[in-house]
Parts: C-alpha cells; sequence; structure tokens
C-alpha cells in the first residue's frame, strides 16, 4: 500500500524533487510535503496526521511530522511569498491578543484589501515602540508604501504612522477594519487545537506558515463559480508542487 500510494502521489506532482533540500531523509519529498500540507492547511495535531498516514500504510512517528514542520513548514511559505503577485495598496492592521504561558502578547496582523496576508508579528506590548517595529517588518519585506492604512482607534498606530510612514494616509475607524479581524478567527481556532501556544517564538514560528499556506489554498470562494475555483485550485495546487519539489522562482 505505501509504495502504491507513493507512487500515485509522484505521478501527481509532474515535478522532481531537489537533492539538497530532502537530502538525508528516508520518506520522500511527497510524504514530507503532504504531512506538512495537512498540518497547516487543516486543524489537526501531528498525532491527528501519524494516524491519517498510517491508514496510508506510511508509517512515521507524530515526533517526525514536528520536525517536518518546524523544518519545512517556513521553507514552503518563503517560496509562495515569492511566487504571488503584488498584493494591494490599501493596508487593513489589527491585533489581537495571546495568552501565553499566562502572560498577555498581541499578534499583530496586516492584510491588503483583497484579504491577503502580508505579515504577522507577536509581541509582548501594543505601544508606540511595538506599532513601529510591525511598520518596519512590513515594509522591508514587501518592499513597497501602501496609499492608505487602514486600523482601529488604538493611539500606537498614528504615533507610528507619523514617523515611519508620514505620506499614506491613515484612517481609522472600527467598522472599516472588520476584514482583518475576521481573520484572527482561525489563529483562535488552531489556539484551542494546539491547547495554546508554548512561547512567543513558537507563536510566531507556526503563525508565520500557518497564515501563508492557509491563505493560499483558501481562496475567497464567494467571488468565483464552481468551475472557476475547481481551475483556480487546480493552479494552486501546480505552484505547492513547484515549491515542496525545492524548485526555486525564476
Amino acid at each position: 500500500m505505501l509504495n502504491g500510494w507513493i507512487l500515485w502521489h509522484t505521478v501527481s506532482m509532474k515535478t522532481q524533487p531537489s537533492v539538497t533540500l530532502y537530502k538525508g531523509y528516508r520518506f520522500p519529498s511527497t510524504i514530507i510535503s503532504h504531512c506538512v500540507w495537512l498540518y497547516f492547511r487543516f486543524s489537526l495535531s501531528f498525532r491527528d496526521i501519524e494516524e491519517l498516514m498510517a491508514e496510508r500504510g506510511v508509517v512515521l512517528t507524530y515526533e517526525t511530522v514536528g520536525q517536518w514542520c518546524l523544518k519545512f513548514g517556513q521553507t514552503y511559505t518563503n517560496e509562495l511569498r515569492r511566487r504571488r503577485p503584488r498584493c494591494g495598496d490599501k493596508w487593513h492592521l489589527d491585533e489581537v491578543f495571546l495568552k501565553i504561558n499566562g502572560k498577555t502578547h498581541y499578534l499583530w496582523r496586516a492584510v491588503d484589501q483583497d484579504g491577503n496576508i502580508l505579515d504577522i508579528l507577536v509581541q509582548s506590548r501594543r505601544n508606540k515602540r511595538a506599532a513601529k517595529k510591525f511598520f518596519r517588518k512590513l515594509l522591508k519585506g514587501l518592499q513597497y508604501v501602501p496609499r492608505v492604512i487602514i486600523t482601529d482607534k488604538l493611539g500606537s498606530y498614528a504615533a507610528a504612522k507619523r514617523e515611519i510612514m508620514v505620506s499614506v494616509e491613515h484612517r481609522q475607524h472600527k467598522g472599516l477594519n472588520n476584514r482583518a479581524e475576521r481573520l484572527h478567527q482561525p489563529t483562535r481556532q488552531r489556539e484551542r487545537t494546539m491547547r495554546r501556544f508554548k512561547s512567543p517564538e513558537q507563536a510566531q514560528r507556526f503563525l508565520s506558515a500557518f497564515g501563508p499556506i492557509l491563505d493560499h489554498f483558501r481562496p475567497k470562494r464567494y467571488h468565483l463559480t464552481a468551475e472557476d475555483y475547481r481551475v483556480l485550485m487546480q493552479g494552486r495546487f501546480l505552484v505547492w508542487n513547484e515549491v515542496t519539489s525545492g524548485q526555486t522562482a525564476a
């Protein structure tokens, strides 16, 4: 059963795995990338994935799945970011609290007008200094300045914007920022599945990969016909196969 499943999955990828990316691993790239996809795409634990793979005849441990997600999750995410088109010029920014080891931290999130996740940052404060750090991270990663930013009425945004993005229009209104606030829901769901994050570093590491991978496989379906949705998803799976094969973007 194992050999048959590997053969089917290899044929479906239509790409050749990178020698260096997976060098030294006992399992083929198809199984590794499939486990990483399951973990970041669905609300599953490492043990859930161990059981799903066992049903297909692939015997591995949940610790192995965790190591794969830790090593390859951000690598795949970086390649997905390189392949996506330039995001919009209207940024929605919001922050939500996370309880980590009994202490309150804040997840800063930015999305564009189409709901594409731009970046996230976990910090222990939500003051002016924290807002400036998030702005710098956004600008460095995206390498362009937005036309307008939309936030709630937290004063830290305005104070940081006056120093970092002077020429950018700033709209502060809680009702305008629903696009960013809705995207906190998948994070809350995964937080419950993982029984809370164990450290700020672990939360940052997981969410940095979780957001873009989930975003890649969850297009705005309500804008699409069933046929258009299937075509779009087929294209996104092809991109995923290129990314997980270890090929770099041109």
